[in-house]
């Protein structure tokens, strides 16, 4: 991928800035899930806003996530980017694959996190499940990627339905688990549509080098990140897995073709002008930034 559009010197600043806030913080969320379980909710949770405009990343929300606890957020994967994405939003962990409790500082930042690492072998799942029963069951909201990999951001790959057995997970009082889809989008470079020409800049995918890539997708401007949150659902509204898999899909690949065609995520000018008109039509409501 050239590097035409990219600024070493916007990548240089912006990494400094992210490594020294981040190393800043980490020992203060270590110290948080000793003593504090609350907190160490909450701390990600500021970081990640934070951290989001550091990176140059604009988060703009449409619908609303689940207020209800525990919850199930199944989403789309699309960059590395999609962790402070998600987590400006969410006071939630994510289920990682198992490789990534191995890399150098992104293992230290999803473990301080309270990240559920899954081993997809057999003789390794009995283990997982207990845990993310044990995290269900103190009321934690969880994150599945459930293509099980990442795309190009120009479409959703199949969701995978095994990794939907956290779904039959019952919660206090014999409740099924509550299920959200959520489509993340990104749709704007400089609030200029991105286009597929861009779009792998940010989107990491195939044999791409997470390095070189980061460091070029660092440079670029700031990018547009659409956000949005389907209606919940539960395993007994589809009666299995792989249904509810299906169904996610579905809504979530919806999610992301309307946000790539402009239907959803009103770029900034627009929601401006958009907010005059809402003050005469109540049931106008254009989606709010995150974080900014």
């Amino acid at each position: 991928m050239e590097g035409g559009y990219s600024s070493p010197l916007r990548a240089l600043r912006r990494t400094l800035l992210y490594l020294g806030f981040t190393l800043a913080l980490m020992p203060v969320q270590a110290f948080f899930l000793l003593f504090s379980t609350r907190l160490a909710r909450e701390l990600p949770y500021r970081f990640h806003r934070r951290g989001c405009r550091l990176l140059g990343i604009k988060v703009l929300e449409v619908g609303k996530a689940v207020q209800e606890h525990p919850v199930l957020y199944v989403a789309n994967h699309v960059s590395y980017f999609d962790i402070p994405v998600l987590g400006s939003l969410l006071r939630a962990s994510f289920i990682a694959k198992a490789e990534i409790a191995s890399w150098p500082f992104f293992s230290w930042l999803a473990k301080l996190q309270r990240s559920v690492f899954v081993d997809r072998r057999r003789s390794q799942t009995g283990g997982q499940r207990d845990e993310i029963a044990a995290r269900l069951a103190a009321r934690d909201d969880l994150v599945l990627f459930a293509e099980g990999t990442s795309s190009d951001g120009n479409r959703v790959l199949p969701f995978k339905s095994a990794l939907f057995a956290v779904a039959e997970r019952e919660v206090e009082g014999g409740e099924p688990l509550t299920v959200q889809p959520v489509s993340i989008t990104y749709t704007r470079l400089d609030g200029m549509p991105m286009g597929r020409f861009l779009r792998p800049y940010f989107a990491w995918y195939g044999d791409m080098s997470l390095p070189g890539h980061a460091w070029e997708a660092l440079g670029m401007g700031m990018v547009t990140v659409v956000v949005q949150f389907h209606e919940p659902v539960t395993l007994r509204d589809y009666g299995s897995r792989k249904a509810l898999a299906e169904h996610c899909h579905r809504v979530v690949a919806q999610g992301v073709a309307d946000a790539l065609a402009g239907k959803v995520g009103i770029p900034e000018r627009r929601r401006l002008g958009l907010r005059r008109v809402a003050r005469k039509s109540p049931t106008t409501h254009p989606p709010q930034p995150a974080g900014g």
